[in-house]
């Protein structure tokens, strides 16, 4: 089985070449304390047995400098592709894209939430960001949101307002799945599978709550296929920004949709990623 990493992320220790500009000033501490850089990347898919990867950014090392990513790419076109990242609320937003997409990147990702910035941002569906995501949908871009699960109205704005975008949740936008079956907490991301633009990022922060209080993995996988569809889910490891070895992080994730059929699993691990990043499946 063919399988692909949609959300790893790479670091160098050269500094003086690629210097940090961490989003909000801060660098997050999994990249000060455990960066993997693309030669260390490849060797750990060669040891667990991933094929390719789209790489994305480390808005919180690089911030909108995706130099280290481009640069990866361009070394190892056969197993790297990139997610990169820009001000989509500036003026330039559409020609930066056009610039990242010119290195051979193949998504954009937006940063609203994460390990440096514990309040959920505003500006997702500000109306001074659509001519960037306008832009998007001209470039066959899509458009992967760090966020938390408070920011879904938000998201469903843009998926109706950009219905040719193709809209990536990072963490599956980080539901709350103590409560089990039938996860009426996380009543708001099952909302989003009536909007066939969206797709969900299945990563270890969900894989690890699909283990707490009442929910387990089984009862969650499948009423997450059932209500997106495996066509709408893919593996992202966030490697290294999750602890562990990416041989540990790909065990967790197959033993987490085991219950799946064979053909949702390739979906999983590899044909969505075809779908949303194209050039993977050259």
């Amino acid at each position: 089985m063919t399988t692909i990493d949609i959300h790893p992320h790479i670091i160098s220790i050269d500094t003086a070449r690629y210097p940090r500009a961490p989003l909000g000033g801060k660098q997050s501490d999994w990249s000060a304390t455990r960066p993997v850089s693309m030669e260390q990347m490849l060797a750990a898919m060669d040891e667990a047995g991933v094929d390719k990867a789209a790489i994305v950014q480390a808005s919180t090392c690089y911030g909108h400098d995706n130099s280290y990513v481009a640069d990866a790419v361009a070394a190892h076109p056969e197993r790297f592709t990139g997610v990169f990242s820009v001000d989509i609320m500036a003026p330039d937003a559409a020609e930066r894209m056009k610039y990242w997409l010119g290195k051979g990147l193949a998504g954009l990702r937006l940063f609203t939430f994460g390990s440096t910035m514990s309040e959920q941002a505003s500006w997702l569906d500000d109306p001074k960001s659509y001519p960037g995501w306008t832009a998007a949908g001209e470039l066959g871009l899509s458009v992967c949101l760090q966020m938390s699960a408070k920011a879904i109205p938000q998201a469903i704005n843009m998926a109706k307002r950009f219905p040719n975008v193709k809209i990536l949740l990072d963490h599956c936008a980080r539901p709350s799945l103590e409560d089990g079956p039938p996860y009426a907490a996380a009543a708001s991301l099952f909302e989003l599978a009536k909007y066939p633009n969206v797709y969900l990022k299945l990563s270890p922060r969900v894989f690890h709550e699909s283990r707490k209080g009442k929910a387990t993995p089984d009862t969650f996988f499948q009423k997450l296929v059932a209500e997106f569809g495996a066509q709408r889910l893919a593996w992202g490891s966030n490697y290294p920004s999750n602890e562990g070895t990416l041989p540990s992080l790909l065990k967790l994730a197959r033993e987490s949709v085991a219950s799946l059929s064979k053909t949702d699993q390739e979906w999983i691990f590899a044909k969505t990623a075809h779908t949303l990043y194209p050039v993977l499946a050259d």
